[in-house]
């Protein structure tokens, strides 16, 4: 495809761009729908159900930078197409699993898939889109539709369980990935670095052996305990395999990530507000869904179309966000972003057990709003940050804070929520006279409390009610704490963006040339609104008064 038929399609190739990240953005909330389906079908635990959500994000986090170095290195379009493939044989496998122990090991080969998608899908948009204006609005659209997916995910998910099983979650993957595959081998242009340098296979894997170890130490925490030696161990060890990952990339001449990038305080900062404002979605996602099938009763349709406005919040906020950067400067439009988030998980953290709905929704709008503000001007500081030739590794670095973000959320939140939750639980059951069996199941999770213990043949209707009241009780005050705890984490990123993002920075990447030489300084958010104010037209071979 040459460089005119390119210019012609790129639109066409954003959609692919975008519904590949969609498939793959959908996965883990779309799943988060069915948490209740897996408990009474597979019998799964609070520590399965969190591994059937991390597993995956395990998996995808560790691999996404030696994915993104690849495909730089191979080529963009290729890693994508071969990402594809693997995720839908893993979804296929996956809607197949028998037991809650199959689904973790077909979801996390789903992350491998996973892991040359989204890096190909940033890497590919940053060097299809030559116009410093049509860039800021494509990254827009991608931001947009890379958080909006993920409150999509309840709705599509509630509609699937509606009319079929859990299975259906994962059956939907199929036919969307040979779409996309079909339509990317006309659409997408062969991509990859211009002076490919030599590969860093030492660097590869300490970095996915210390992500992996780090990860699954948080993850597994809330279970084990963090004083469990298991814990200790993996966090120590994987702390150490990074910090050996940092030394060898400053010692290396063609290092996979250079660890000069994190002196630009635009790309640190950046890197930071998208991690945490994942940590917030994420985290509240998974407890929210929880809440408001089981404490509230929402079946999974009604569930999935009360979280619908979070997701129309954001696809109308997210691609406004770069005008708004040019008029304020992208510290305030961040920085504001995420104090905006942290108010919306603070009235999510003062749900009621009954009647809980309206705070709900205020809650999620308000986070849905920050969000967007957020996403896209932090994507771009990160991307205008890095030569062109390093898009696979710069959106790698960007995706996966993203997941790493993600999975601390679930991790870190569904912990504290536990600590609350199990103690509390097995202080006032066994107050009321319940025996410790039913305890027992009712501490695994407040679904397992409301449909197994409380439905266990053979109890008084008052005992039933018993552990049905209290569970709930104990699930409600644990998002109480927890949720606010999520708020001041999510604040002091605000404080970091306030303090260390910069309000207006050199985009190294810009291409604009010309008359307009002052607009060479600018982020592509300001030269899209510097050209429409002075009425310049600009081409992708340069400006034109």
């Amino acid at each position: 495809m040459d460089e005119q038929q390119l210019q012609k399609r790129r639109w066409w190739a954003l959609a692919v761009l975008s519904g590949s990240l969609l498939v793959i953005s959908l996965d883990n909330t779309i799943l988060n729908v069915a948490i209740p389906s897996l408990v009474r079908d597979l019998n799964a635990t609070t520590s399965q159900l969190q591994w059937i959500i991390d597993g995956y994000t395990l998996v995808f986090a560790g691999l996404l930078l030696t994915a993104g170095a690849l495909g730089d290195r191979f080529g963009r379009k290729g890693a994508l197409q071969l990402g594809l493939v693997i995720f839908g044989l893993a979804s296929m496998a996956s809607a197949m699993a028998q037991s809650a122990n199959q689904l973790i090991v077909t979801r996390s080969l789903m992350g491998i898939g996973g892991a040359l998608i989204m890096p190909s899908t940033l890497s590919l948009l940053t060097n299809i889109f030559h116009n410093p204006r049509e860039r800021a609005k494509a990254i827009g659209v991608w931001a947009a539709v890379a958080g909006a997916s993920g409150a999509l995910g309840p709705v599509i998910g509630g509609v699937l369980l509606k009319w079929f099983s859990w299975h259906a979650v994962f059956f939907v993957n199929v036919p969307l990935i040979i779409a996309l595959l079909f339509a990317g081998k006309y659409l997408l242009p062969k991509s990859k670095a211009e002076l490919a340098e030599r590969l860093d296979p030492v660097g590869a894997v300490l970095s996915m052996i210390g992500l992996v170890l780090v990860l699954w130490a948080v993850i597994e925490s809330p279970t084990s305990g963090l004083t469990d030696p298991k814990v200790v161990m993996a966090f120590s060890i994987g702390a150490l395999v990074v910090a050996a990952f940092i030394v060898w990339e400053l010692r290396i001449d063609h290092p996979m990530l250079d660890m000069r990038f994190f002196k630009n305080p635009r790309f640190t900062a950046a890197n930071m507000a998208v991690t945490l404002v994942y940590f917030a979605m994420f985290g509240q996602m998974f407890v929210m869904n929880q809440y408001t099938q089981v404490v509230l009763g929402y079946s999974p349709l009604e569930a999935g179309l009360r979280m619908m406005p979070m997701s129309i919040v954001m696809i109308c906020v997210a691609p406004m966000a770069p005008r708004l950067v040019y008029r304020i400067g992208t510290k305030i439009v961040v920085g504001g972003g995420l104090v905006v988030a942290s108010v919306g998980v603070l009235i999510v953290s003062m749900v009621p057990t009954s009647n809980g709905y309206p705070v709900l929704l205020f809650g999620i709008i308000v986070l849905a709003f920050g969000m967007g503000c957020v996403m896209a001007p932090a994507t771009e500081s990160i991307m205008g940050s890095l030569p062109r030739e390093k898009a696979g590794v710069g959106s790698a670095m960007n995706d996966t804070t993203r997941q790493m973000g993600g999975a601390l959320g679930v991790a870190v939140i569904g912990s504290l929520l536990a600590a609350i939750y199990r103690p509390g639980v097995q202080s006032n059951m066994s107050a009321a006279g319940i025996s410790q069996s039913l305890i027992d199941t009712a501490k695994e999770s407040v679904g397992g409390a409301v449909f197994n213990a409380a439905n266990t043949p053979g109890i008084s209707p008052e005992t039933a009610a018993q552990i049905h009241t209290i569970a709930v009780q104990q699930y409600v005050d644990g998002i109480h704490i927890a949720m606010k705890i999520g708020a001041a984490i999510v604040l002091l990123a605000a404080f970091v963006a306030f303090k260390w993002l910069p309000a207006r920075a050199e985009d190294t990447r810009s291409e604009v040339s010309g008359p307009l030489d002052g607009l060479a300084s600018l982020t592509y958010a300001e030269a899209e609104g510097a050209l429409e104010d002075d009425q310049v037209e600009l081409d992708a071979g340069g400006v034109k008064s």
